[in-house]
């Protein structure tokens, strides 16, 4: 084979094509990334995950700052935001990771090149094809050819029909740089961004109304975690209506009006912004699937176990896979499985039970495996535990007693089906529900292993004790 063929061609790099880049790269394998935007890291790095995160940790900041004295911290004055600041700080941390992708690049010898990728058809003798044009129309398109291509070419906000993205109404793009705190906001949709966003901006003085659509906020959640963010949200001044249906928005001289029925009654509120975010939509339009076998479904891409497409040779990883959340973490390892299934590495498919979900609000929300309802559509017997972190002495440490730790158990075995947290840290403290789970870990030997104290891991050791009534520390 010439060398000038590559093993695998990556087109998209964001977290799942950043990831099987490097990982390919490792495993001596001849690899080109192709990336459209002039910086690698897709929307997770620039207009996502990492800016959004990085806000929160300054609104949970601010938000100690504000109960200063209660830390036996005297300020001088009134404590004084600076937005700029913040936006600066946020702009600092993406430019240092993005400046850390290019490095992650060159040390895997990953051949980054600029442009839109895009699939000419099956693989002739066993070679792809791939266009690659820095031009809409594709004018300029040179053609690099590859024995095997991973499609990672991610998602975008979806916007209410009728509406676009400006001034004053938001998606996750245009929120993370607006140039003043908007005295007021709707945000429509109450999932992770939705509940993120509402956070960071009630947290600075905004005052906030989210308007979901279903009957609780973060949906995909266990129901008593959803119940207690909508008693801590109420609790920090932010309105919340569910079983909210969108009548119309409209542009004011002053913002929006939005016009909305719940329970039958209609309403109007009027607002200095409003944020969209109900859900993303997957970028898989242009990319040449209609050349291929690959027969989309709502513009999402159905891949097998091993994240391989219809098309031979095609694999599809991250926000475009048919019925796999978009979250980063699920396809960064959605890479690492494609990438170690072509380089003949063992690798594990991906248990859909096992995938944390982690939304950064404040409280935090950690979950994973089945909710309680869930469980027992699926015929479970249950034990269920619960421990509150008003009774975790580290939690008091730190001023953060909202939340608990929930564990779904089955009966018969203490099999761990899920895990639910809402509280301090809750993100962090979740990692070791997953690996309990993973390794088939039941009850009983979450109970015996022993946590370090004051600790708010130790809210688990609590919380597993509970489901069998034993809880120490209540």
């Amino acid at each position: 084979m010439p060398s000038s063929i590559y093993d695998v061609i990556i087109i998209g790099s964001g977290p799942g094509g950043y990831t099987a880049a490097i990982r390919a790269g490792q495993f001596g394998l001849k690899t080109a990334l192709i990336e459209k935007d002039s910086v690698l890291g897709g929307t997770c790095l620039h207009v996502g995950c990492i800016p959004t995160k990085s806000m929160l940790f300054n609104a949970e900041l601010w938000d100690h700052l504000k109960d200063a004295k209660e830390y036996g911290i005297e300020l001088t004055g009134e404590p004084k935001l600076n937005w700029g600041s913040v936006l600066q700080r946020k702009t600092k941390i993406v430019t240092k990771h993005t400046k850390g992708l290019d490095f992650l690049m060159r040390k895997n010898k990953v051949e980054v090149i600029s442009g839109w990728g895009k699939l000419t058809g099956p693989a002739k003798d066993g070679i792809h094809s791939v266009s690659v044009s820095t031009k809409p129309d594709g004018s300029d398109a040179k053609i690099l050819q590859g024995k095997n291509v991973i499609v990672a070419s991610g998602s975008e906000a979806r916007m209410i029909p009728g509406l676009e993205a400006g001034a004053n109404i938001l998606t996750n793009i245009e929120i993370l740089s607006l140039p003043a705190i908007p005295k007021s906001l709707i945000v429509v949709g109450a999932g992770a961004v939705g509940v993120e966003f509402a956070s960071i901006f009630r947290s600075f003085g905004t005052e906030v109304t989210i308007l979901e659509m279903l009957p609780k906020l973060v949906p995909v959640e266990d129901e008593e975690v959803s119940k207690e963010l909508g008693r801590i949200y109420r609790k920090r001044g932010i309105t919340c209506h569910t079983g909210a249906k969108m009548d119309k928005v409209e542009q004011t001289k002053d913002g929006v009006s939005v016009t909305f029925t719940v329970d039958g009654k209609q309403q109007k509120l009027d607002a200095e912004k409003i944020l969209i975010a109900v859900g993303r939509k997957p970028r898989t339009e242009g990319i040449g699937l209609e050349k291929t076998k690959i027969k989309p479904d709502r513009g999402f891409i159905k891949v097998n176990q091993w994240l391989q497409t219809d098309e031979p040779g095609v694999y599809a990883i991250g926000d475009i896979v048919l019925g796999t959340p978009q979250l980063a973490h699920v396809a960064m390892m959605e890479g690492i499985v494609a990438v170690g299934k072509i380089a003949g590495k063992t690798v594990r498919p991906i248990n859909p039970d096992r995938i944390p979900n982690a939304t950064y609000c404040h409280p935090e929300i950690g979950s994973v495996g089945l909710t309680e309802a869930k469980a027992r559509e699926a015929g479970y017997e249950l034990k269920v535990g619960k421990f509150p972190f008003t009774a975790n002495s580290r939690a008091s440490i730190v001023g953060q007693h909202d939340g608990f730790v929930k564990i779904v158990a089955d009966a018969k075995h203490g099999e761990i089906l899920g895990v639910h947290i809402i509280g301090p840290q809750a993100t962090e403290l979740v990692a070791e529900a997953v690996t309990a789970m993973e390794l088939e870990g039941t009850v009983e030997e979450l109970m015996f292993t022993i946590h370090a104290h004051p600790t708010l891991a130790e809210a688990m050791l609590d919380a597993s004790n509970s489901v069998y009534g034993l809880s120490i520390n209540v």
